[in-house]
């Protein structure tokens, strides 16, 4: 492994709105080197991975590559420089073929700008043949990606940035798709590629992938750099004593362990999957007067469980009870009859109609109920609409302006606002405080807590591990579609939510 620098991030900074994502946040890269960027939710250490490969713009701060300064205004810059990236969310078109996949924007050259389709061919067989024992018959150039299994889309995702011969390859929670076989084959071309003196950085949360291939990490926290360790001379409680940045202590309120004996009679809902696109064997209890946490790094299951519970994710092997009755959602209008509502994280593109007004938002699963035979009976909308407002404490002109017009807080409490009209029992959230300033998410968590005091069951994912620490009862911790652990009262600590997302066991006194 060189000494020398191959990339360097200086005092790189990047805020969304309130959300300080990166505080001057730097690392250094050797040509040779595996550099692994760790940390919990939020730390920011995607951010940095996205800086580097120009998908983000810095406020702050430089991205140094061979010694020189340089600016990325587009991710092609970044390729054309030498920086190539795998993200766990795919970038490959799925009507395409393996091949046009694989050399989408930079085809093998032939004479007069024409395609070398002899090339393409040799190059991607050659590719392939990487992987060829660790796939399955289909794994072939002219196989159209989208009849492909997850875990061979993911390896021609990988396969993709590797056929740009990079300088420096970044791999974003690369292996969260892949099979042991397929990890094991991919690791040992990462040895293959630092004998190249490429230079590689992992993002991962599989701690054992950390020991095994990585060469140095740096650990993120809030936004900023806490340590770097060679990880040859550390451990993984130092590591997780970085990446949790304090001693284990339970941060969730008396008042919420207090309800546990009272809401411990019947379940509300439960939920038993077998198998689903992404979950794996898993059981769910919720009951009246809960918030129920789901914890763990992003990307473990945590949204297509909410989903399935919704009915949005229709052909799983499941089975849903609610109040102890079974019950089937073929769609979301099954689950909103039997009194579920959903508040998606991403409320642009899945909470809200821009081009329609704040009163259109609030209505939209509800206009049925304002009908009175063929009339709307309007007034009596607005009303509902403005009791809402008020108890959400919603800042807005007028209920006709356009919902656009609201900040990023008001525009989540007119998504949940419009569910509230409904009156659901059970409320399900996917990273409902994303984006929003400190002040909205006080309001809502006092929204939250009087809710809860009504009886209404709440399953709520959030990737900012205080609120699941001072908002929840329980606290179900994901990893790879599974639960990997239960947390409640005493047994709710950051430490421990920390291990459980990383699949790190408790160590028991007595043990070796």
């Amino acid at each position: 492994m060189s000494e020398t620098l191959l990339l360097q991030a200086l005092r790189v900074s990047k805020r969304y709105g309130a959300t300080v994502a990166l505080q001057e946040a730097s690392f250094g890269l050797r040509a040779g080197e595996v550099h692994a960027l760790l940390g919990a939710n939020g730390s920011g250490k995607s951010t940095l991975a996205k800086v580097v490969a120009g998908a983000v713009a810095p406020d702050g701060g430089e991205i140094r590559l061979g010694g020189q300064a340089v600016r990325f205004r587009s991710p092609l810059e970044a390729r054309a420089a030498g920086i190539a990236v795998v993200y766990q969310e795919l970038s490959l078109v799925e009507d395409l073929s393996v091949q046009d996949n694989l050399w989408l924007g930079h085809e093998p050259p032939a004479r007069f700008g024409r395609v070398d389709a002899r090339a393409a061919r040799a190059r991607t067989e050659a590719l392939l043949g990487l992987f060829e024992d660790v796939a399955g018959p289909r794994f072939a150039p002219g196989t159209p990606v989208g009849e492909l299994p997850p875990d061979e889309r993911q390896l021609v995702e990988i396969l993709k940035a590797v056929s740009l011969e990079p300088r420096v390859l970044v791999l974003d929670e690369a292996t969260a798709s892949l099979d042991g076989r397929q990890v094991d084959r991919l690791f040992r071309l990462v040895g293959e590629w630092k004998a190249r003196g490429w230079g590689i950085v992992i993002v991962t949360h599989r701690m054992e992938e950390i020991f095994r291939v990585a060469d140095r990490a740096t650990v993120l926290r809030n936004g900023q750099v806490v340590g770097e360790v060679r990880i040859g001379e550390t451990s993984r409680e130092e590591l997780i004593g970085l990446i949790s940045g304090e001693a284990s202590r339970a941060l969730h309120s008396a008042e919420a362990g207090a309800l546990a004996p009272a809401w411990r009679t019947s379940p509300l809902l439960r939920l038993r999957v077998r198998r689903g696109r992404k979950l794996r064997e898993l059981e769910l209890a919720l009951y009246a007067g809960e918030i129920l946490g789901l914890g763990g790094l992003h990307g473990q299951g945590q949204s297509e469980l909410l989903l399935s519970l919704f009915g949005a994710l229709p052909g799983q092997d499941l089975s849903l009870w609610l109040e102890g009755q079974p019950r089937r959602f073929r769609h979301p209008s099954d689950a909103m009859q039997a009194g579920l509502a959903y508040v998606p994280g991403d409320r642009n593109r899945e909470g809200l109609l821009a081009a329609r007004s704040i009163l259109e938002n609030f209505l939209l699963p509800s206009w049925k109920s304002y009908h009175r035979g063929p009339l709307l009976d309007l007034g009596q909308a607005r009303r509902a609409a403005l009791e809402v407002g008020e108890k959400l404490r919603l800042k807005f002109g007028a209920l006709d302006d356009r919902v656009t017009s609201l900040s990023g807080g008001n525009a989540q409490k007119v998504v949940l606002g419009k569910w509230l009209l409904r009156a659901p029992r059970v409320l399900l959230l996917d990273d409902p405080t994303k984006g929003i300033d400190v002040g909205a998410k006080a309001e809502f968590y006092q929204l939250l807590a009087e809710l809860r005091a009504q009886g209404m069951g709440v399953v709520f994912y959030s990737s900012d591990d205080d609120e699941l620490l001072s908002l929840c009862d329980r606290v179900l911790v994901l990893l790879e579609g599974r639960v990997a652990a239960e947390l409640s009262h005493a047994e709710l600590t950051r430490d421990r939510l920390i291990r459980a997302s990383l699949g790190v066991k408790e160590v028991v006194s007595g043990e070796p």
